[in-house]
């Protein structure tokens, strides 16, 4: 069981702030919940009725309170996470969404389309830049393009032999 743990004085200003945050509608659910168990606490409160009334565990008002009474408010926003995020030069970038632009058949591909896994492979095999198809669909996505599911009803086919590879109707 956690430790009792006491929440250090708020400032006028904190409390504002923690009200305003409590009743947000836009902020994110997790900073609405923190704002909510260090308002109940203030308030007098134990962590483990603070937390149940806000839904979560008395463990998770404990750390709350320990991340307010060291870091104020800015201890209401989540840390980043582990590992270091991937990231790409302007350059890279410019190339990758360049590529997605060009016809396949342009750069040589025998293909006459892009998929994200056929990108990601040519981005890895001739670009020379290391990307997982998420991120590749992330960087792609930021610039405005999205995939589709290439739909070739009433078009003409890539495969210029697929009147002979189909047979008859």
């Amino acid at each position: 069981m956690p430790r009792r743990i006491e929440l250090r004085p708020l400032t006028d200003d904190e409390r504002v702030t923690l009200e305003r945050l409590s009743r947000s509608r836009t902020a994110e659910a997790r900073t609405v919940e923190r704002a909510r168990i260090l308002l109940l606490k203030a308030d007098g409160k134990s962590s483990r009725e603070s937390a149940a009334q806000v839904g979560r565990r008395e463990s998770a008002a404990v750390r709350m309170v320990k991340r307010f009474n060291a870091a104020g408010l800015d201890g209401l926003v989540d840390r980043p996470r582990a590992g270091r995020p991937l990231k790409y030069s302007e350059i890279e970038r410019g190339t990758l969404i360049a590529t997605a632009r060009t016809l396949p058949t342009a750069l040589g591909c025998v293909f006459g389309y892009w998929t994200l896994d056929r990108l990601v492979e040519y981005a890895h095999t001739t670009l020379a830049i290391p990307i997982s198809r998420a991120q590749l669909a992330r960087v792609l996505e930021a610039e405005g393009l999205k995939w589709y599911q290439e739909q070739t009803y009433f078009r003409e086919r890539p495969d210029p032999q697929f009147a002979e590879k189909r047979g008859r109707l």
